[in-house]
């Protein structure tokens, strides 16, 4: 054994392009789980988090992802979805539905807006109305579901992994 030796805040991995990837969140309950999912948008090279209703960052939580994602804030959903469909984003709501597509088998657009609802509620019946795809994590244990900021660091490992150099 032996050969490793830690690299403590390695460089960044070089992207070829911008990532076109967009998260969109709804109105979330705990500004904690807005400022994880800023933080590994950061990560992953992703440049744009819209937030609904009246998020707050946690920079401390956030880390450097409060510096280099670009956070827009948005009193309601239901018009940034039209707005990103309009302009040729593919739409893909994460949720549990019916008619819903594992993560695992999922091809995303390069252009893609990856929606996540609220901690308690998800996505509402009228936000899905305007998902062209929903995809879900499947579980294998209890609780039911992820936190809304781990899947959405899950679906975005997905996405990066599907483009991995932009």
């Amino acid at each position: 054994m032996g050969g490793f030796i830690h690299q403590r805040h390695k460089a960044p991995e070089k992207l070829d392009r911008p990532r076109e990837l967009v998260v969109v969140c709804a109105p979330l309950r705990s500004n904690v789980n807005l400022s994880r999912i800023v933080r590994v948008a950061g990560c992953c090279g992703i440049g744009r988090v819209i937030a609904c209703g009246t998020p707050k960052v946690v920079e401390k939580i956030a880390r450097d992802g409060a510096e280099t994602v670009t956070l827009e804030v948005h009193r309601s959903l239901i018009p940034v979805l039209k707005e990103l469909r309009q302009v040729g984003y593919q739409m893909v709501g994460l949720e549990q539905a019916e008619n819903s597509k594992s993560l695992h088998a999922f091809d995303f657009d390069r252009k893609t807006a990856l929606v996540v609802g609220n901690e308690r509620q998800g996505l509402t019946e009228e936000e899905l109305t305007h998902m062209q795809h929903v995809v879900e994590i499947p579980v294998y244990g209890l609780p039911y579901s992820y936190n809304v900021a781990t899947a959405a660091a899950i679906a975005l490992y997905e996405y990066c992994r599907q483009f991995p150099s932009g």
